[in-house]
């Protein structure tokens, strides 16, 4: 099974986007489209304080006639937020992901924000990691690459 921490050994970009408790909704939503992310952590003093999704933004802005020009992420954000450990499987993230509907999961180290996954980080992860289990056993079954 992969761990958070080997997929993002994997990964070639680990950036985490973030932004001030005090920014606007608009200024959020900018840096998520100039990055093509659906999500920000909202971080403080160093100290992650909530997350920013697109979900937060159609729920709690558009559809409660709030404006993303006048509205902090802090009035807006998610701030119970369900974290997960880099030596945590995939299979548990993904489990995490559907039970609680999120899509997107921080990564705590010894106490420490290193990252965030999305579901669609571990959702290829897996795919490819099943396809090439089963590259591998076709190969097996079909004598290629064996003995060489």
């Amino acid at each position: 099974m992969i761990t958070v921490r080997q997929l993002m050994d994997m990964r070639s970009d680990n950036t985490m986007w973030s932004v001030s408790p005090r920014d606007s909704v608009y200024k959020s939503l900018e840096l998520m489209a100039e990055k093509n992310v659906g999500a920000v952590l909202v971080v403080e003093n160093g100290q992650m304080v909530g997350i920013f999704t697109e979900r937060d933004y159609a729920r709690k802005i558009i559809l409660m006639g709030r404006t993303s020009l006048d509205t902090p992420i802090e009035e807006i954000m998610t701030k119970d937020m369900v974290t997960i450990d880099s030596e945590q499987t995939l299979e548990e993230c993904l489990s995490l992901m559907t039970k609680y509907r999120f899509r997107h999961l921080p990564i705590i180290e010894h106490g420490r924000l290193v990252g965030m996954v999305s579901m669609r980080d571990v959702a290829d992860a897996i795919i490819s990691k099943k396809q090439d289990m089963i590259d591998n056993l076709e190969n097996f079954i079909m004598g290629q690459g064996y003995g060489h």
